[in-house]
């Protein structure tokens, strides 16, 4: 299952920023106690520094808030036209982006993540992408999933991953995220920790390529049935992370 540690920085940052959260319960909530966070790139700093440090850079340096970015080939909205930025963030899959600056993370070893800021200063404004509701990504969930049910069940795909089916049947068992702030929505949690086992289950079609499917044809059938809901899958992660009090 895909983690995302720039949706935590994006949400526990804006709720730092707009008053909803102190600084040390965001910078605990983002780096946890078993990783090392470095940051380089940040503007007005030299070499690397420790996240807390980037962290306080977002307030001097006139942020608001952050948004998760989860880019895919063909899909780069919200990713400013900055040299390196949308590579480094392609190859991540995901990036925290604000007005001046963007931090894309990057696993070094078990117990390191280092991050790449990107100062925005003097780049074209970009729009942020077109988020939908809550419920909206909630209902699209519900197609996407039923969609891929079938299809999956078609290519019986129980038979060499057991887990999928369990894990499709309880997702009409509410279950919300956690590391979320303390007054995000509940809707948005519960959303999150639908997107977080529905990637466990895109992990386990595919993780014994080409899975159930014994063909070519049952192959593009299964990628077909996956696209859709992985997409469904991105938009709802984004849409969770990102929420913010009205």
């Amino acid at each position: 299952m895909r983690d995302f540690p720039a949706g935590r920085l994006a949400v526990w940052a804006t709720a730092w920023l707009t008053g909803r959260t102190s600084y040390d319960e965001a910078l605990d909530a983002v780096a946890g106690q078993e990783t090392a966070h470095r940051v380089v790139g940040v503007p007005g700093a030299d070499g690397a520094v420790p996240l807390g440090v980037a962290l306080s850079a977002l307030r001097t340096l006139g942020e608001l808030r952050l948004r998760l970015v989860l880019p895919v080939p063909g899909d780069t909205r919200g990713l400013p036209a900055v040299p390196g930025l949308v590579a480094t963030a392609l190859s991540a899959g995901q990036a925290a982006v604000g007005t001046r600056v963007a931090l894309v993370p990057e696993e070094i070893g078990a117990e390191v993540l280092s991050w790449t800021a990107v100062d925005l200063v003097g780049a074209p404004p970009v729009a942020p992408p077109v988020e939908g509701t809550l419920r909206s990504v909630s209902g699209q969930l519900d197609l996407a999933v039923g969609d891929a049910a079938r299809t999956l069940a078609g290519l019986d795909l129980a038979r060499w991953n057991p887990e999928v089916p369990t894990l499709l049947a309880g997702l009409a068992r509410t279950t919300h995220a956690p590391g979320l702030p303390e007054d995000h929505d509940q809707l948005a949690a519960s959303v999150l920790g639908r997107a977080q086992r529905l990637s466990r289950v895109l992990d386990l079609a595919m993780a014994d390529a080409p899975g159930a499917a014994v063909n070519t044809t049952q192959a593009a059938r299964r990628d077909a049935a996956l696209r859709p809901l992985a997409d469904a899958v991105r938009e709802a992660t984004t849409a969770a992370y990102n929420w913010v009090p009205r």
